[in-house]
């Protein structure tokens, strides 16, 4: 990979990790436009690893609670942060049994232009809606059971490439009745695992191949990638408050359209 294509490709990584835009789209867009191959195996580890390292860092206070509060739950002792664990623990589960039984139907299917921008446009106005009916009144300590299990088997439509895991997440998050900043914090925490899982699977299947491997490429991507999604995730927490979705959501609509004119 040369150094233009390590920066791009990591910096998008970062953004879209968290960002309601959808990382599909964004990355087939410079394979598509500049001819770039895939970036492979490694160089995805690396950047998921980067971003999985920023969003445990930027909330490491509430990871530190959750993970002390989780083991004493063992021992019978109970409170907001150990419930909030098990529920994120519950959300993860429907969208990491469903990646390990259609991942390959995924991939062979549906990771194509027409999918991605389709599921772009249609999960745009999803949020859009949402963000205009949503009551917004309760923050992420308040979510049920119920709550958690809707916004899990929400998570599981972000398996389809173009729908945003961020973005599906928030919507659903919305729709239980959780505030944007509320919806966007519970979504980030319930990536945690599951990038941790999706890394952690890259690594597996990396270790049984016999590949070189660009060391300074994967450095570099960790690091931007990083450095990208913790300031993603600082600078979107601050101005899904002032602003809303609505931004993202025309953003979505113009990324749809583009990959339609240009692609399809």
């Amino acid at each position: 990979m040369g150094i233009i294509e390590v920066i791009v490709l990591a910096i998008l990584q970062g953004l879209t990790e968290f960002l309601p835009i959808s990382s599909s789209a964004h990355l087939i867009l410079p394979s598509q436009i500049l001819g770039w191959q895939d970036q492979g195996l490694a160089f995805d580890v690396a950047v998921h690893a980067g971003s999985l390292l920023a969003v445990v860092l930027y909330f490491r206070e509430e990871v530190g609670r959750m993970a002390v509060s989780w083991v004493q739950s063992f021992s019978g002792k109970q409170d907001k942060d150990s419930k909030l664990s098990w529920l994120i623990i519950l959300g993860t589960i429907p969208a990491g049994l469903a990646g390990f039984i259609f991942k390959d139907f995924i991939e062979e299917n549906l990771r194509n232009t027409t999918v991605i921008a389709a599921t772009t446009i249609v999960f745009g106005l999803l949020l859009w809606w949402a963000d205009r009916q949503a009551s917004q009144l309760k923050d992420e300590y308040q979510v049920s059971v119920k709550n958690v299990v809707i916004i899990g088997l929400a998570q599981v439509l972000a398996l389809i490439p173009g729908t945003s895991r961020s973005g599906i997440t928030i919507t659903a998050g919305l729709m239980v009745g959780l505030t944007r900043k509320a919806a966007a914090r519970f979504s980030f925490l319930l990536s945690i695992p599951l990038i941790a899982a999706a890394g952690g699977y890259q690594a597996i299947k990396l270790s049984q191949e016999i590949v070189p491997v660009d060391w300074a490429a994967i450095g570099w991507g960790t690091l931007l990638s990083f450095i990208s999604a913790y300031a993603c995730i600082h600078y979107f927490l601050i101005l899904v408050e002032k602003v809303g979705m609505l931004p993202f959501v025309i953003y979505r609509l113009i990324l749809g359209l583009v990959l339609i004119f240009f692609f399809i």
